[in-house]
């Protein structure tokens, strides 16, 4: 597990190898990641969008942005916290990714970003 925090929020990941496939007559591996998102400040936050840079290890980059997570914009009071699970493939049995979630603090109505710390993406069979 990965974790970092920014302004007060905590971010923690946990990945998991979901299994290959081939799509389109290339090999995919598939990913899953649980994202915690705690705040540990004095303010409700609210999270409206996010962007992700993938990684695999063929050098690719991915960048993924969008509104909210899952279809969803988390309104987190203090102490409270977020979990979400979701996914993505990769062309490689590596790979990383990382990111920020755009925020919103309901207290001083100012946006600010929160660091998603880079966490790695491996195939437990493709690992020494």
């Amino acid at each position: 597990m990965v974790q970092q925090v920014t302004k007060g929020i905590k971010i923690s990941v946990e990945t998991n190898f979901e299994g290959s496939f081939y799509k389109n007559y290339k090999i995919q591996y598939a990913f899953g990641y649980t994202v915690t998102i705690e705040n540990q400040s004095k303010d409700s936050v609210q999270l409206n969008a996010r962007h992700w840079e993938i990684l695999d290890a063929l050098n690719n980059v991915e960048i993924v942005a969008g509104e909210g997570v899952i279809g969803k914009k988390p309104v987190i009071k203090p102490g409270e916290s977020h979990t979400y699970t979701s996914g993505c493939l990769l062309s490689s049995p590596f790979g990383a990714m990382q990111g920020f979630y755009s925020m919103v603090n309901f207290t001083t109505t100012k946006k600010f970003d929160v660091t998603i710390p880079t966490f790695k993406l491996s195939a437990p069979f493709a690992v020494n």
